[in-house]
């Protein structure tokens, strides 16, 4: 058995974490899903909410792969994406302005403006979203979209529902990873911690499923917090954040033009009528490091 040092790049994206392998100038690992839970882990290890492989490909100026802090391998992350963005033009991998990105749901095209050394505020084209249940895919009662609808993981009344002011319908959205919405009165009285995994692993979402409640601060604001898939409690989402603006607007609860706060930060969202939402964010570059990877 062997070892050598993994060089790393700790960034975030209005505070949603990650550790980003740069594998234009390093060597990968074997097994990334087995590095993920341990290289993320907060208390022994780098600490983050998961791990992205930042990949040469012939048809982008990258390729993002992405596993979560358990080990599972996601389609695509809103935040994670500004933050390669980020890091391809300031390595040198692609210019700034217009970037490419291969990831789970095809390639996306962004905006890169850097801000700083180690900072850049970057757009994204974050595709159409899928309504359809089995695009999602969430096993749903009768065809077409499932908005306002009836949410078994929610079945039964329970205190914490008056608590937040709950409404205990849900709208299902991908934005290329499965998202479930839910609305309150107030989300810091929402027990995600114990809610969240109850709704994500429940048998309706084949795949698991990313959970977020939402408060209506206005027409064009919100406010919204997250379970994620694989991951837990997060300071930001930023796939979420749009399937937010999306299912706001399907619902008639805000418009086409959103302001999301999160935990972490303001993510500012746009989906034009039948198109591609559009997410504008932060990618911030925390510190750099090395990891001892053992090897065969």
């Amino acid at each position: 058995m062997q070892e050598r040092l993994l060089r790393f790049v700790k960034m975030h994206g209005a505070g949603n974490d990650y550790v980003y392998i740069d594998c234009f100038a390093e060597r990968g690992p074997a097994d990334p899903a087995a590095l993920a839970p341990r290289i993320a882990d907060r208390h022994r290890g780098v600490g983050a909410d998961g791990l992205i492989l930042v990949e040469p490909t012939p048809v982008a100026a990258a390729r993002m792969r992405m596993f979560n802090a358990d080990g599972s391998e996601s389609e695509m992350c809103g935040n994670g994406v500004r933050c390669v963005a980020h890091l391809v033009v300031a390595r040198g991998h692609a210019a700034p302005g217009a970037v490419t990105i291969e990831t789970g749901r095809g390639v996306l095209t962004l905006v890169v403006t850097p801000t700083g050394p180690r900072t850049a505020q970057v757009r994204v084209d974050m595709g159409p979203p899928l309504l359809e249940p089995t695009g999602i895919p969430v096993v749903a009662a009768a065809g077409g979209r499932v908005a306002d609808a009836f949410c078994p993981a929610l079945a039964d009344r329970e205190p914490w529902w008056d608590a937040c002011g709950l409404d205990p319908r849900m709208t299902c959205v991908s934005m290329g990873n499965p998202h479930v919405v839910f609305y309150c009165r107030d989300v810091g009285r929402v027990p995600l911690e114990q809610v969240g995994p109850r709704i994500e692993t429940h048998p309706i979402f084949p795949r698991r499923v990313n959970v977020h409640f939402v408060e209506v601060l206005g027409a064009g604001q919100v406010r919204m917090r997250t379970w994620e898939r694989g991951s837990g409690i997060t300071m930001a989402c930023g796939t979420g954040a749009a399937a937010v603006c999306v299912a706001g607007a399907i619902t008639g609860r805000t418009g086409r033009t959103l302001a999301a706060d999160l935990p972490g930060g303001r993510l500012d969202l746009e989906w034009v009528p039948e198109g591609s939402v559009f997410m504008t964010g932060p990618a911030e570059e925390v510190f750099e490091g090395t990891w001892p990877l053992a090897e065969e």
